[in-house]
C-alpha cells in the first residue's frame, strides 16, 4: 500500500523535504571529515582567562615575597650582586646555605599547591603549576629590579636554583624558559577545558625531557664542573662560568618543539 503522503506530496512540500534530506547528507559528510583528520584542536580561552588570572596573581604575590628576602639575604652578605664585589655586614658570615635550599623546595611545594587547586585533571593541573611557575621566575626578576635596580642588563650572571647543585646563568636565560612554560602552560589548561588533551606520544615525551635535560646541564654546568674537581662544598660556593649557550638553545628548541605537538595535535 503506497503511502498517501508520499504519492500525493505538495511540490512546495516536496522541494522543502528534498532540501532537508540533502542539507542532513552534506552535515553528515562534513562531520565526518572533521572526525578523519581536518578537526582542529579546541583551547577554551574563555574558560581558562579567570584560572590564568587567579594563577598568575598567587605567583606575583610570591615573586615579591621572594624578591624581598632575597634582596634582605643578599644584603646580610654584601650585595645583591652574586657575583659582584660585596661589603658583607658581618664577620663571620652565617651559613644560610641549607636554609635557602629549604625555601627553594617550600617555593616549589607551595606552586604546585596551586596548581593543584586552579584544576581538576591532571593536566590541567600541570599546566597551572608552568603557568605559576613561569610567572613567579619573571616576576621575581623584575621585582628586584624594581627594589634595587639590579639586574642592570639582561645578561647579569644570576644563581637561578640550588637544587640538586647550584643553577648559574644570565638573567635572559631562565626568563625564556619561564615564558615557554607560561605559554604551554596556558594552552594546556585551555585545551583540557576545550576538547580535552590527547595523550601525549613517545617522541613529544621525549622531546621534552630531552631539552629540559639540556637546558638543566647548560644551567649546572659550572656547578657539576666544580662538583668534580673540588666536591660538593666546591660547587655550591662556585660563582659560575662561561654560560653554554648552544646546549641551552639545543634544549630550548628541542623541549619548545615537543610541547607545541604535543599541545596542537588532534586525534581521530
Amino acid at each position: 500500500m503506497v503511502n498517501d503522503r508520499t504519492r500525493y506530496c505538495h511540490p512546495e512540500r516536496c522541494r522543502r523535504i528534498r532540501y532537508s534530506k540533502a542539507l542532513r547528507l552534506r552535515r553528515g559528510s562534513f562531520d565526518k571529515l572533521r572526525v578523519t583528520g581536518t578537526r582542529r584542536a579546541h583551547f577554551h580561552v574563555r574558560a581558562a582567562a579567570a584560572r590564568w588570572i587567579v594563577v598568575a596573581l598567587y605567583a606575583t604575590g610570591m615573586a615579591y615575597v621572594e624578591a624581598a628576602a632575597v634582596l634582605y639575604l643578599r644584603t646580610i652578605y654584601g650585595g645583591i650582586d652574586p657575583v659582584g664585589p660585596r661589603q658583607p655586614h658581618f664577620d663571620p658570615l652565617p651559613d644560610y646555605v641549607w636554609i635557602e635550599i629549604g625555601r627553594e623546595a617550600a617555593t616549589i611545594l607551595m606552586l604546585a599547591a596551586v596548581g593543584y587547586l586552579a584544576a581538576t585533571t591532571l593536566a590541567g593541573r600541570i599546566g597551572a603549576f608552568a603557568v605559576a611557575m613561569g610567572v613567579w621566575d619573571i616576576m621575581y626578576y623584575v621585582f628586584l629590579w624594581l627594589f634595587a635596580g639590579w639586574p642592570s642588563s639582561p645578561l647579569a650572571p644570576d644563581v637561578l636554583f640550588l637544587i640538586p647543585l647550584p643553577w648559574w646563568g644570565p638573567v635572559l636565560s631562565p626568563m625564556l624558559v619561564a615564558a615557554v612554560i607560561v605559554l604551554a602552560g596556558a594552552a594546556a589548561m585551555a585545551r583540557e577545558l576545550g576538547d580535552g588533551l590527547p595523550r601525549p606520544k613517545r617522541g613529544e615525551v621525549i622531546a621534552v625531557l630531552a631539552g629540559c635535560g639540556l637546558c638543566l646541564l647548560a644551567f649546572m654546568a659550572n656547578a657539576l664542573a666544580e662538583l668534580w674537581r673540588g666536591g660538593l662544598e666546591a660547587a655550591y660556593y662556585s660563582r659560575g662560568g662561561a654560560f653554554p649557550w648552544a646546549i641551552y638553545a639545543i634544549g630550548v628548541l628541542l623541549g619548545s618543539g615537543g610541547l607545541v605537538r604535543g599541545l596542537t595535535r588532534v586525534t581521530s
